[in-house]
């Protein structure tokens, strides 16, 4: 449904309208933990792809999604699950860039692979800083705002046989990153984000086992979390030092969650445990150290019982996951009123989609939640889609398409703008006027 008045001036004239991407789901060519971990696990990922429980409450196996006989060849085979040349971004940046232009995008999220920069501890790689020099400079030149995202998830091969953030002891090799990234970067970054989404890293490779190093122990989570804590931290100060103008933030992943049975003791009791653990645990740690608020947001979820989730079985998406994006109204209310006047930027919102069905949809309703908390005076500065190409999605590999821009890896890497994404661009262009 289209707004009665798109003209009005609810976005300030300097919002900014970008996409994201993250450097190992695209760039191709990449050597860390998570490449390792994938051609260990490939093999077993492909054998049980039609047993593996999606990240929904709705269905318990993948082979029980609607679109299993479309995704499961993919599934099932082994090479879905190796990032090997991504999406040849590393070397095509430039060609992405020309489609960021075409989607009327004034801003990209993006991130800085450290496993490229320190291949080997101590040891800088001269060719990949340079290349994220130019990256970033490429993109000012174009008129585009970059958002520089530090650390999304993956990590040198060294740093993990050290135990990652395991351990306290390591977090000087994260400082030396940093100081790097500070004596390179400071000068021409804009806006930076320190860690993505870390209730999601911790939860599902130290809760759940399911990402690497994939251990179920309680006390490294909270250990693991209380040094990431740290590393923004430290990225924040540094940073700041080095260029007082940088704006600096983290990428939680926030849920708009709810009660099933809004006034049942048990369902509320379940919603303000669930919010507070999930959305305001990192949050109400690392406010201070930030200049605005960042947040992705994929989900809607009720809670009924002791903590047990039961979302409706329509509509979902090609992942299984509930889609209700006007729940991102709600969720902007939650954040502004925690947010003591600090700036909110979403920067994730989006679905897998591979026919392009509720994309439009999705985006549609997306900007009139913001619209609606625009009218109420939340100082709301940017909306991020997650992606602007079709990525490789973890565990689940590439037949997950989340691109505005198609992206055709048997054919030459071929980029597609989706009738989605030229919808987008068009309406971008009428709330600028």
């Amino acid at each position: 449904m289209e707004t009665e008045n798109p003209g009005t001036k609810l976005f300030p004239a300097d919002f900014m309208w970008g996409a994201s991407t993250s450097s190992h789901q695209v760039e191709g060519g990449n050597y860390n933990q998570w490449t390792v971990w994938e051609l260990e696990h490939a093999s077993e990922l492909a054998k049980n792809a039609a047993k593996r429980i999606p990240n929904s409450a709705v269905y318990t196996r993948f082979d029980q999604l609607p679109n299993w006989d479309d995704i499961k060849h993919e599934a099932e085979d082994p090479n879905n699950y190796i990032s090997g040349r991504g999406v040849d971004h590393y070397n095509r940046y430039q060609e992405d860039f020309d489609l960021l232009k075409k989607l009327n995008l004034n801003s990209f999220r993006f991130g800085i692979e450290w496993s490229r920069i320190e291949p080997k501890e101590g040891e800088w790689d001269q060719e990949a800083v340079d290349h994220y020099r130019n990256y970033i400079n490429e993109l000012k030149e174009r008129g585009v705002t970059p958002m520089v995202n530090l650390w999304h998830w993956t990590m040198p091969t060294w740093l993990a046989e050290k135990g990652g953030f395991e351990k306290r002891a390591n977090l000087k090799y994260w400082k030396r990153f940093i100081d790097k990234v500070a004596d390179e970067y400071g000068g021409i970054m804009h806006y930076v984000i320190t860690i993505n989404e870390p209730n999601v890293y911790t939860s599902f490779s130290y809760i759940l086992g399911l990402w690497p190093p994939q251990k179920r122990n309680p006390l490294l989570l909270l250990n693991v979390s209380w040094n990431v804590i740290k590393a923004h931290r430290y990225a924040y100060k540094k940073l700041k030092k080095t260029n007082p103008y940088l704006k600096i933030g983290m990428a939680q992943q926030l849920a708009n969650i709810q009660a099933k049975r809004p006034h049942n003791m048990l369902d509320e009791l379940s919603t303000k445990l669930m919010r507070y653990v999930w959305n305001w645990w990192f949050f109400r740690r690392t406010r201070k150290q930030q200049d605005f608020i960042g947040f992705n947001y994929y989900f809607t979820d009720y809670y009924t019982g002791v903590m047990e989730r039961h979302d409706p079985a329509v509509p979902i998406n090609d992942l299984g996951w509930y889609m209700e994006p006007e729940g991102l109204y709600p969720l902007l209310m939650r954040v502004w009123s925690r947010a003591k006047g600090k700036p909110i930027i979403i920067t994730e919102n989006g679905l897998p989609d591979a026919e392009d069905k509720y994309r439009r949809w999705w985006i549609e309703e997306s900007i009139v939640a913001m619209e609606r908390a625009l009218s109420e005076g939340v100082n709301l500065r940017g909306y991020y889609h997650w992606s602007l190409l079709d990525n490789f999605e973890w565990d689940n590999g590439w037949w997950p398409k989340f691109g505005l821009v198609e992206v055709d890896r048997a054919h030459d890497m071929k980029r597609t703008i989706r009738p989605s994404a030229k919808w987008f661009a068009e309406r971008i262009e009428k709330l600028k006027e």
